[in-house]
């Protein structure tokens, strides 16, 4: 224990990391200020938390632990009580020969080992990492457990009443704290995960709770049914909506503060034969970046859509699935086109993201507000660049195609596959050929795919089935993730997109007007230059970006 008790100035000296001078500075802030010494020496910059740790590892002798690498067990976890992890800012790994392995973000902190002993009964072997990651994986470790403790006081305080007449009063009153702590601790999760969606549903006998993460979704908890009416009655609550209405759908928005930060809460609920289902989609604002460098368009691509956009009028579609991206996508060409001498108002359902400089209007269908409706008073707004969240009626894209006439830039969205099958579904709502060809001057479609995780990234060798799909003679260097605590052994971290980017030009415009099909403009868009998705996503592939196997789930039939 002697070496516990050496001080971190001794330590930093010792290491030729700071002179006697640069310690006896930090000191005199110390005692001004309370702060901790190694806190003070990396905000004043004297040294970073990297060479602190790895001066404290070596003087001392004890090991450091990637958390990113490991997975702790959750019995490992319940030894050290949360308020106690979060307090000393540590986490417990492993028993290792009798002895409690713990992770500290400040292993000189001998008051902190001397309070896990006591609390414990543990002898403790310490070990250190960087601060952030610890904090990180305390929210990752003890939130499913906090979501467990809340399940399981629910059903000691109220027993699993199933009939929801019993449950109103104890589900309106603020002290019915287990299924609100249930409820924010599924949220927050859901938030730290980087979810994009929330899943809680009905099953036979069990109440299931599933995050998609990187567009896939994951089970995170199952808890007993009983407790189901009363959490789908309290997210009614928080959003608005008819707690006693259960036989049709419902939509509402929360408005949901998390660690200092706004999250919005898109709310969908619809019956089932099990019982009602909510889906709750996470809008962080805090998160969303613009910019088209930053949403995976390569130079070529990048280039391709500015000259599209320089345009003074005409269409801009971006097609694509449910949560592919294109919202993000559109916002990156506003910020582009931003500027005071535009006049740009946009039409949304619903506005996810507010965009400075611009005039933002959110659909309402309960009061008759719709695109069409909407894009009607917009052209009477003196407009320069118009943005209708989707085209998905004939009223709206004849609307749209009017404003393209009439000199405005108009981006919008439009449910298709690729990027040709965007021609076919105007003309299936009605709109003349001739008309698309006079108006519609790019169109985009995208996917997002996972990348590799960057924590367990592995190299290796292609084998003769990639070989094959990738389209190569010899086997070439590819990546894959071999699956961590940090990717929750997926292998995958985050996501990218892949375009397929077409300009129309004149001679595609002749094909639009002869009615040759999506086939002949996909021909002749290759012709002339155009990447498909595959391909695009296949150049990723190649740069250990993705993998195959994620290639062939986001590609499949292309």
């Amino acid at each position: 224990m002697a070496k516990i008790r050496k001080r971190l100035g001794e330590i930093l000296i010792d290491s030729g990391l700071i002179t006697d001078e640069i310690l006896n500075r930090a000191l005199i802030l110390q005692k001004e200020t309370g702060e901790k010494l190694g806190n003070l020496l990396i905000t004043k910059g004297f040294a970073t938390e990297e060479q602190i740790v790895d001066a404290v590892k070596r003087q001392l002798g004890i090991d450091y632990i990637n958390l990113y690498e490991i997975n702790i067990r959750p019995e490992i976890i319940e030894i050290i009580p949360e308020a106690m992890a979060r307090k000393y800012e540590l986490l417990p790994v492993d028993i290792i020969n009798g002895r409690l392995l713990v992770v500290m973000a400040d292993p000189l902190n001998y008051f902190a080992i001397e309070d896990i002993k006591a609390v414990t009964g543990y002898v403790v072997k310490t070990s250190i990492s960087l601060r952030d990651i610890i904090l990180e994986n305390i929210e990752r470790y003890y939130g499913k457990s906090k979501a467990e403790k809340a399940a399981e006081n629910y059903g000691k305080v109220y027993g699993y009443k199933k009939n929801i007449n019993e449950l109103e009063e104890e589900v309106y009153d603020e002290e019915a704290a287990p299924i609100i702590k249930f409820i924010n601790t599924v949220i927050d999760n859901a938030i730290l995960n980087n979810a994009s969606d929330i899943h809680i549903e009905a099953e036979e006998d069990e109440m299931r709770v599933r995050y998609r993460i990187d567009g896939v979704l994951r089970e995170m908890i199952r808890v007993d049914i009983g407790m189901i009416d009363a959490v789908i009655s309290r997210i009614k609550i928080m959003g608005d909506l008819n707690i006693a209405e259960k036989r049709i759908p419902q939509d509402g928005r929360i408005n949901y503060k998390s660690k200092g930060k706004n999250i919005d809460l898109r709310v969908s609920i619809i019956p089932t034969i099990l019982g009602e289902k909510v889906v709750m989609r996470i809008l962080d604002k805090n998160n969303f970046s613009l910019g088209l460098n930053k949403i995976g368009l390569n130079s070529k691509e990048e280039k391709k859509l500015k000259e599209i956009i320089a345009k003074p009028y005409g269409i801009i579609l971006v097609c694509g699935p449910t949560g592919s991206g294109k919202t993000t996508t559109l916002y990156s060409l506003l910020n582009i086109l931003n500027d005071q001498s535009k006049n740009i108002v946009t039409i949304e359902d619903p506005v996810e993201y507010n965009l400075r400089g611009t005039n933002q209007m959110q659909v309402n269908n309960k009061i008759g507000f719709t695109f069409a409706s909407g894009l009607r008073s917009i052209l009477r707004q003196d407009p320069d660049i118009i943005l209708v969240g989707e085209i998905r009626d004939n009223e709206t894209a004849e609307i749209s195609v009017r404003s393209a006439l009439t000199g405005h830039l108009v981006l919008s969205t439009i449910h298709t596959n690729n990027a040709a099958g965007s021609i076919t579904r105007l003309e299936d709502m009605g709109v003349e050929s001739f008309l698309i060809s006079s108006t519609v001057i790019g169109i985009v479609a995208q996917r997002l795919v996972r990348k590799i995780c960057p924590s367990c990234v592995e190299e290796y060798m292609s084998e003769e089935n990639e070989m094959r799909i990738l389209g190569v003679k010899e086997k070439v260097k590819l990546k894959r993730g071999k699956g961590c605590n940090i990717c929750n052994g997926t292998g995958y971290k985050g996501r990218t997109a892949i375009f397929e980017i077409i300009e129309i030009n004149r001679a595609i415009k002749d094909i639009i007007d002869l009615k040759k099909g999506e086939r002949a403009i996909e021909k002749e868009a290759i012709d002339s230059g155009t990447i498909l998705l595959r391909e695009a996503c296949m150049e990723k592939v190649l740069k250990g970006i993705t993998t195959v196997e994620e290639m062939l789930r986001v590609t499949y039939g292309y």
